[in-house]
């Protein structure tokens, strides 16, 4: 009998919270977006090829204190992880997005055997450039203090 009144409240709080749990559809211009960032990333960090990446951007104001503004300064990393780091690579694990902002979860390894770092790349997209990028980046621990991943 507990049960049941323990279900009976439950059932139509989780019912109402089903749609904030569910993931929403993507707007024609969200999905183009997604997609416009997710051939850039390819191109830039896998590829590590600046002229094709470059077709997708725009003034590229860059928010990382480390890196320098605009496309060149995107070309410069590119050329610094050639020349350091040829075998990186990033795997996207995750992509949000919401309106012009495009949000990636991504863990890059720099070299193999390394644990590498995560990292939340978000790009702001405006008439199909990229306009804006912010990055946050986190070295995978060689132990951690839970069970969680962190992808």
């Amino acid at each position: 009998m507990k049960l049941m009144k323990v279900a009976m409240i439950a059932l139509p709080i989780m019912a109402a919270a089903a749609p904030a749990l569910a993931e929403r559809a993507y707007s024609p211009q969200e999905q183009k977006n997604k997609e416009i960032v997710l051939d850039f990333y390819q191109k830039a960090l896998n590829d590590k090829d600046f002229d094709a990446a470059s077709k997708y951007l725009g003034k590229y104001v860059q928010h990382n204190p480390l890196a320098a503004d605009g496309p060149e300064g995107l070309r410069g990393f590119l050329e610094y992880l050639k020349k350091n780091y040829p075998q990186s690579k990033s795997e996207i694990k995750r992509v949000m997005v919401d309106g012009d902002f495009v949000i990636l979860r991504v863990h890059n390894i720099r070299q193999p055997g390394d644990r590498g770092s995560a990292i939340v790349d978000i790009f702001r997209v405006e008439d199909n450039k990229i306009e804006e990028h912010w990055d946050s980046v986190q070295p995978i621990p060689e132990k951690s203090m839970n069970n969680n991943t962190m992808f």
